[in-house]
């Protein structure tokens, strides 16, 4: 399979990773509001008879996804546990634990993607796995 990556504007990247920075020293300073939501990271590929859109949701539970198109958007919701230390000591006695650093998302999330004009919105089909959210949205004849 080829990956053709679609020339971004100048600098685009650079954006990119200012706005990561300044959302990471905002979570530093700031406590968590119950209100807040989070924006998980997305993929977009394209086929000749396909688009798939790739969404970074590690630690989601299935059950807790609600994926829907509106109008001419897809749009993702949910929520994230904070992930614990007991989820890795299932059994054993809780232990008391102090936090250094909480970089990872947690709480509500949500994230909308146009869909193309030539969108078969009929179609769109969704694959979870390895917390990796799979959205294929065939094109029309």
């Amino acid at each position: 399979m080829s990956i053709t990556v679609a020339s971004d504007p100048p600098f685009s990247h650079l954006a990119r990773q200012a706005n990561k920075l300044a959302e990471q020293m905002h979570k530093g300073y700031f406590s968590f509001s119950p209100i807040d939501t989070w924006t998980p990271s997305v993929n977009l590929y394209e086929t000749a008879t396909t688009y798939l859109v790739c969404v970074d949701l590690a630690g989601v539970d299935k059950e807790k996804l609600d994926v829907e198109v509106q109008e001419n958007r897809l749009r993702l919701k949910g929520s994230r546990s904070v992930p614990s230390f007991d989820d890795v000591h299932e059994g054993q006695q809780p232990q008391r634990v102090r936090i250094h650093l909480m970089e990872i998302d947690h709480g509500s999330f949500s994230r909308e993607v146009d869909l193309p004009a030539d969108a078969n919105r009929e179609g769109i089909s969704a694959t979870y796995r390895n917390g990796m959210l799979w959205i294929e949205i065939p094109r029309s004849s």
